[in-house]
């Protein structure tokens, strides 16, 4: 079983900077997928970006290239996502996920979502 916790949400102004972490438990992590998803009102859950295990490979959905870094730390079962130049389109529920499959765009283990709020 794997719990993954997520933290460093809030409210921003645009243009603003946030950095979310996600802390997993319950199993070693450093050889999963892991990824970061966001939900925004009304809308479907979208993929945002995925690293690889060793961190040597990183995924970004078009929108938000250049703007958001997703890193890791294995020795501490630890992902994060930089998100800098923050825009209100940016506002959503972000979810982390371990397992994720870039190729569907899923992931097999989320956590339970931190708000991420762009205000204009």
């Amino acid at each position: 079983q794997v719990q993954l916790v997520e933290s460093g949400g809030g409210l921003v102004q645009t243009g603003g900077s946030l950095r979310l972490s996600c802390a997993a438990s319950g199993r070693t992590l450093n050889r999963s997928t892991m990824g970061w998803f966001r939900q925004a009102p009304g809308k479907e859950r979208e993929f945002v970006a995925a690293i690889i295990w060793s961190g040597g490979n990183t995924f970004y959905v078009d929108s938000v290239k250049g703007r958001f870094t997703i890193s890791r730390d294995n020795a501490k079962n630890t992902v994060y996502l930089q998100m800098n130049s923050l825009k209100p389109e940016d506002t959503a529920v972000y979810y982390c996920a371990a397992d994720v499959s870039v190729v569907r765009r899923s992931g097999a283990y989320w956590g339970q979502g931190t708000q991420v709020t762009v205000s204009s």
